[in-house]
């Protein structure tokens, strides 16, 4: 089955003469990468890896110019793959989108059979992006910790980075699960922000002492950190006995100095998360995951919905952590 479609707007980042930039442009179907199914997207969403990728900040990007965007949903339009018709509700995340295959950032998105989900019932079109991959790392990340015999009784978790997308995620999901959760943040004006989402507790990362033990007081159960760095190193150093670690993220910087101590001697486990490659059949399950037990309750209120012409706003806005909460893009 195919479809004519006329020109439609994409953010494309372009990289000219060693600057790296994006812009709204006129595209078509046949200007983007190669792919099976195509959809007429609705929304999309912002997340720190798009910042990074459309301002040229990391290098992230792998082939220029290329339609900037990790994370998209809409309905088929056509597709050569007889998994999905014309008029299915579909998402997808990670794999190369927005990296190496052009992206989410825009009105029509073309993409492998093989990169597609279902949306689950329980969810829109919106839902999923507002979850998007930031949530869809939050849900990965308790799973694991789960499967890794944490429970809500065994004490306290925390979240670092709280405000940020897989941060305010997170708190939303382990609150509704029952857990306590403690929310680390470097944002002082954003607490009653972290307890509305079902933070119990706060800490204030400039007010707090991270301390140069190679183990510190036995604190937390378990952890979600989307910092890594000093806190990471931090967190190693402070969990229960067989506390767990689920590592999502780098805004605190990539070096991780600790010692073997905590996890020789406490059976602390750092476990890392990665959503990009998750397999498929894992990938389906957690997005049935996040329609049913793991679906965070708060998502109209953490959302902020924007348009195309926005995203250079929500581009500084996260490059410079004054962000909260989960920008989603209008695109339809």
């Amino acid at each position: 089955m195919t479809t004519t479609v006329d020109t439609f707007r994409a953010f494309r980042v372009f990289n000219e003469n060693g600057a790296v930039h994006g812009r709204l442009v006129d595209a078509a179907l046949d200007d983007l990468t190669e792919g099976a199914v195509v959809i007429k997207a609705a929304y999309s969403s912002v997340n720190y890896k798009d910042a990074l990728a459309a301002t040229g900040a990391a290098k992230i990007i792998r082939r220029f110019p290329l339609v900037a965007g990790i994370d998209v949903s809409g309905t088929v339009v056509s597709s050569r793959d007889p998994r999905f018709n014309t008029g299915d509700e579909v998402l997808v995340t990670g794999y190369d989108l927005g990296v190496a295959n052009d992206g989410g950032y825009a009105e029509y998105v073309r993409v492998p059979a093989e990169w597609v989900v279902r949306v689950p019932a329980g969810l829109s079109l919106f839902d999923v992006m507002a979850i998007g991959t930031a949530g869809f790392t939050a849900a990965m990340s308790i799973a694991e910790l789960e499967h890794n015999g944490l429970a809500a009784l065994d004490g306290p978790v925390i979240v670092t980075g709280a405000t940020g997308g897989v941060g305010s995620l997170a708190i939303q999901c382990l609150a509704a699960r029952g857990y306590t959760v403690t929310a680390l943040t470097g944002k002082d004006d954003q607490h009653e922000f972290l307890k509305s989402l079902g933070a119990s507790d706060v800490l204030s990362r400039h007010r707090m002492q991270m301390g140069d033990k190679p183990l510190e007081k036995s604190t937390w159960a378990g952890a979600v950190d989307t910092v890594g760095g000093e806190t990471l190193a931090w967190l190693t150093r402070t969990m229960m006995y067989r506390g767990a670690i689920a590592s999502t993220g780098l805004a605190g910087g990539t070096d991780l100095h600790t010692t073997v101590l905590p996890f020789i001697l406490r059976g602390t486990k750092l476990l890392g998360i990665d959503s990009v490659m998750c397999p498929m059949p894992l990938r389906r399950h957690m997005w049935e995951c996040l329609a049913g037990g793991f679906k965070p309750p708060k998502l109209r209120e953490i959302a902020q919905e924007i348009t195309l012409d926005d995203l250079p706003r929500a581009f500084a806005t996260l490059v410079e952590s004054r962000a909260h909460g989960r920008f989603v893009v209008r695109l339809s």
